[in-house]
């Protein structure tokens, strides 16, 4: 005797080829990511490494690269710090950013690029929005570069991130680093794409952001604690996009959205 279909069965026969793809497509499959462990623990761990530092352990860690230089940075314009960690690594940082640009224009097009289209973009605004909290925090921080410090070079008195100072431009944070450091979204853009090597990404940005950071501080233009609220963000940020697009937040009942999605 010939099997009797089930409705169950009945039904999904009669959806239309491809329905059940598209349905899948349109939500994406997010491996796991423990916020708990990868943002909150990482987050505590260097808000206190930026507050032990912020004082004494600062000043101490710069007077000790400034003595070592003879009381003079003597890595300020050294060929290596300024031209080719600095203005070449500000370089490597825009070639970065245009390069995605053009692999998420060429996922319109190119076929081999299209299903990682999207991932691209998401990385493309992580990188893009930690640089420019950055860029903002830094331009209102008024804190000192090392080397406009008094005993350090400068004239200027030593200001703690606590103690009240002028809404004014400054050094806090690190805005060079953060070209590195934002590449740490590289590690979410893996463990969507290409989850095997989401912790090459992560060692990709992180070594990039150290180069960085530590060229920088040799210069006498950053504090270590600047460089230290620059992972800070540079990790939450992209942390956050990807929770965000992970858990996103449902449509009020009743609207267009939600009338759409149930049907």
């Amino acid at each position: 005797m010939a099997d009797i279909p089930s409705p169950a069965r009945t039904s999904s026969a009669r959806l239309p080829d491809g329905a059940t793809a598209a349905t899948d497509a349109s939500r994406p499959a997010f491996p796991p990511f423990d916020w708990r462990r990868g943002l909150l623990l990482p987050c505590m761990t260097l808000v206190a490494i930026a507050v032990i530092l912020t004082g004494e352990l600062d000043m101490k860690i710069a007077s000790w690269l400034y003595s070592a230089g003879g009381n003079e940075w003597i890595y300020r314009n050294g060929f290596w710090t300024e031209s080719v960690i600095h203005k070449a690594g500000r370089l490597v940082t825009y070639a970065g950013v245009l390069f995605l640009i053009t692999l998420v224009s060429l996922g319109y097009f190119v076929p081999g690029v299209r299903p990682r289209r999207r991932s691209l973009i998401w990385l493309l605004i992580a990188v893009v929005l930690s640089t420019g909290i950055v860029s903002i925090v830094k331009r209102y921080s008024g804190l000192d570069c090392p080397w406009s410090i008094s005993g350090l070079g400068g004239t200027r008195p030593y200001i703690t991130l606590f103690d009240l100072r002028p809404m004014a431009s400054g050094c806090f944070p690190s805005g060079h680093a953060s070209g590195g450091y934002a590449w740490l979204a590289l590690y979410f853009f893996c463990l969507e794409a290409y989850p095997r090597l989401r912790w090459a990404g992560f060692a990709a940005g992180l070594g990039l952001g150290l180069i960085f950071g530590v060229g920088q501080q040799l210069r006498g233009a950053h504090f270590l604690s600047h460089d230290v609220v620059t992972v800070l963000i540079c990790w939450t940020v992209p942390a956050l996009l990807y929770m965000a697009r992970k858990s996103p937040v449902p449509p009020p009942s009743g609207s267009i959205l939600a009338r759409s999605a149930a049907r």
